[in-house]
């Protein structure tokens, strides 16, 4: 419980004013969402035909929150994304992402790129790799 007590001088007498913000818990009583159903919103989120640039950087940022490192058909929407915007830049971050989530789990990465290689090579888009940007 935070109470606060604010003492104010009136030409007669003081006054407090109290303000309690009381403690309350916040329970979802609603249904979670499946494994399925969060990489369909967000595959349909990035499939949108007309994201802007706000909005791809939004949907990574607010994925890259999340604990887990994104399904490889959710990058792959990103990546198109990336592609109608002609954000290359993005493109090569996202990747510098998943592989940055990925952390100490060295299998995940490869498995996402060999999942990712046919996408990669439709749109001309190179891993962080090929770039040399894994030397710096």
């Amino acid at each position: 419980v935070k109470c606060s007590y604010f003492l104010f001088f009136s030409k007669s007498l003081p006054f407090f004013l109290h303000s309690a913000v009381l403690p309350a818990r916040c329970y979802s009583h609603g249904s979670q969402e499946s494994d399925e159903e969060f990489d369909a919103r967000w595959v349909t989120y990035f499939n949108k035909p007309d994201i802007d640039a706000w909005e791809l950087r939004k949907g990574i940022n607010t994925l890259v929150g999340y604990d887990l490192v994104p399904e490889p058909k959710i990058i792959d929407a990103a990546l198109r994304a990336c592609r109608r915007l002609n954000d290359f830049a993005s493109a090569v971050r996202i990747l510098e992402v998943v592989k940055d989530k990925a952390g100490p789990h060295k299998e995940i990465y490869p498995y996402v790129i060999q999942e990712l290689r046919p996408t990669l090579s439709e749109l001309g888009i190179s891993t962080p790799e090929e770039l040399g940007l894994d030397k710096a």
